[in-house]
């Protein structure tokens, strides 16, 4: 499940429709990320080419906000709170627990593509501490039974 190889014509594409709009950065490379899965490191000339900037504000943005990344990132990427609440409620047990099952550590991403961990100031979700996220979807008033049976449903999934 290794990260989908860039289509150089989709991703002029994607700049295309985007073209000399300054303002239009932040929504192009969401659009970028969505279709590769990150931004890769060569679409950044192209990009502030179209957008008449510099490579440089280009790659500032990107390493800015923490919802872009210059790596590809596993099918499944796990976020784990690390919020006062969380803290509080056993966050940090939790975080062991999920090392443990998947093999990673914060920040890493398995050989396989499969799953990302990752830890994050506030998931927003205080009132269900400890939290996780796996990709968009939120799962809270975690417990080790719980994490393991979270993770053993997406450790099941074998769809691309």
């Amino acid at each position: 499940m290794k990260p989908k190889p860039i289509d150089r014509q989709e991703l002029q594409s994607i700049i295309d429709r985007h073209r000399d709009r300054k303002w239009a950065l932040i929504p192009l490379l969401q659009e970028v990320q969505e279709t590769f899965g990150y931004v890769p490191p060569e679409s950044i000339e192209p990009i502030a080419d179209a957008l008449k900037l510099f490579s440089t504000q280009v790659q500032g943005v990107i390493t800015f906000y923490a919802g872009f990344s210059l790596e590809p990132k596993g099918k499944y990427v796990v976020r784990v709170c690390r919020g006062t609440a969380c803290h509080v409620k056993g966050g940090r047990s939790i975080l062991r627990l999920m090392k443990k099952e998947l093999d990673l550590d914060e920040g890493e991403t398995g050989e396989d593509y499969r799953f990302t961990l990752e830890t994050v100031a506030c998931l927003g979700a205080c009132f269900l501490a400890p939290t996780m996220m796996v990709n968009l979807t939120y799962f809270g008033k975690l417990s080790p039974p719980k994490v393991a049976s979270v993770l053993g449903q997406y450790k099941k999934d074998k769809g691309d």
